[in-house]
């Protein structure tokens, strides 16, 4: 495979280390590579060189930066089904999901390769006759970005694609679980014409001492990191006595609420689609679903015929649906999940059975209610829990119930109603009658301890910019 790599990427070379750590088809368990093991010394190297980089990649014209961007969406494009497969081999889910996780990704390059001509100033009224106040501008510095495993293509493209747009260069650490697509992408990034040090790639099997020199070293000028909201803690602590700028996209525990006056038919599709993607493994995945007791019935025949058809397996078999669990922990967490569930006098419906390997049987359970773990916990898995309600003060009440606040769903028809609820709920997306929300030319991100920042749309490129305001004396 073209686009497979075995080493880090460092100062436009790649860097082979003695130390080595496996990578693994979650579907088999079987070896796909052994990948270089890297540790401090070398992110204190790709920091500096990024931090060199920077003098050159900084100053180059907006229009010489997007033409560089553009051709490694071209790039990435072109070799979309190596990129697909690899990724699935790696990560495990499907490859038509695959192959909408590649052009969702390059989405993000095409959209920021454009915006990298927008970073517009201001000329602003001045306070006195003498005075002219300008704003311009400018590019942060260098960019630590740590990657989660879930999309381990689309959450590089998303965070890197403004950074480089800005004028920023990065040093990227993927998870140890996925770093392949990561190295897939620096390879296509060397032939779209980065220079060395702009774009910076380190594996490695323990995050910590990486994460920490990161944090730690000050020619770091600002951390963007995808993941939990636990390490998210940490790294936002870690990045204080520097007052780093610190992006974070968290852990959710995303809503999903049908209305009595619902599309019942769109409601159960828009569930399926947030619920079972990725089979379960997304930060703004359906969660809870509270539907109003007048539909719950019907709500769950419909769900269930739904779920039962979804075919579970191998990733690389055209026409799967749902592919395994990323490893034994995550399959374990679900099923400790369910069986409180079960223990606390949740019903069953659909699924529910041992894991074939790590491949967790798409479950609905109902009866729940938030005296349960799946209440309060991110599942991340293909389980459906399903609550009733009664009116929308109870229903909003429920779904606001979480320290979480990243992404929400809900289905119904009241225009009024509509906009109530969309304004009432506590979380930084939201999806009206659709259960798809993720895109390029929108802002992605949450609130509470979801994080802050935002990715995507031209609010993206916020986060990798300084603004500097000019106030020009002795004009009269």
């Amino acid at each position: 495979m073209h686009v497979l790599h075995r080493k880090a990427y460092i100062n436009g070379k790649w860097i082979n280390k003695a130390q080595t750590f496996r990578v693994t088809n979650p579907y088999d368990g079987s070896l796909i590579a052994e990948v270089a093991d890297c540790g401090r010394a070398e992110t204190k190297y790709a920091i500096e060189a990024a931090h060199q980089a920077f003098e050159s990649w900084s100053k180059k014209t907006a229009a010489e930066r997007s033409q560089v961007l553009r051709k490694w969406y071209e790039l990435q494009m072109t070799h979309m089904e190596e990129l697909a497969h690899l990724l699935t081999l790696e990560q495990g889910k499907p490859l038509a999901e695959a192959r909408g996780e590649i052009k969702y990704g390059a989405s993000f390059v095409e959209w920021f390769a454009e915006e990298a001509r927008r970073v517009y100033g201001d000329i602003i009224p001045p306070h006195a006759a003498d005075k002219r106040v300008t704003v311009i501008k400018q590019p942060i510095g260098v960019v630590g970005a740590i990657i989660p495993w879930n999309f381990p293509n689309a959450m590089i493209t998303r965070k890197v694609a403004p950074a480089l747009a800005a004028g920023c260069t990065v040093v990227i650490k993927p998870s140890d679980l996925t770093p392949l697509s990561a190295l897939a992408l620096a390879d296509l990034a060397e032939q779209a014409g980065f220079p060395p040090g702009v774009f910076n790639i380190i594996t490695c099997k323990d995050p910590v001492e990486v994460g920490t020199e990161l944090t730690s070293n000050p020619l770091v000028k600002k951390i963007s990191f995808t993941g939990s909201t636990a390490v998210g803690k940490i790294l936002l602590r870690q990045s204080a006595d520097q007052v780093k700028k610190v992006s974070l996209e968290l852990g959710g525990n995303a809503p999903f609420i049908v209305f009595e006056d619902a599309d019942i038919e769109a409601a159960v599709a828009g569930c399926i689609a947030s619920k079972f993607r990725n089979a379960g493994q997304t930060c703004v995945c359906t969660n809870r679903i509270f539907v109003h007791q007048s539909l719950q019935d019907e709500f769950l025949e419909r769900l269930a015929d739904q779920i039962v058809q979804l075919p579970v397996g191998n990733g690389l078999i055209e026409g799967t649906v749902i592919g395994p669990m990323i490893n034994e922990a995550a399959v374990s967490k679900s099923r400790a999940l369910l069986e409180d569930a079960k223990a606390k006098g949740a019903i069953v419906q659909v699924g529910g059975g041992e894991a074939e390997g790590l491949c967790f049987p798409p479950t609905l359970v109902h009866g729940v209610n938030r005296n349960m773990e799946i209440f309060s916990k991110e599942i991340f898995g293909p389980i459906a829990a399903v609550y009733s309600f009664q009116d929308e003060a109870e229903v909003i009440e429920l779904a606001n119930d979480t320290v979480f606040g990243l992404a929400a769903y809900f289905y119904g028809q009241d225009y009024a109603r509509i906009w109530r609820v969309a304004e009432a709920l506590e979380y930084g997306i939201v999806g009206i009658n659709t259960g798809m929300i993720s895109t390029a030319v929108a802002p992605f991100g949450g609130i509470k301890q979801s994080g802050f920042g935002r990715e995507g749309s031209k609010y993206g490129m916020d986060d990798y910019l300084n603004i500097k305001y000019m106030c020009w004396g002795g004009v009269d």
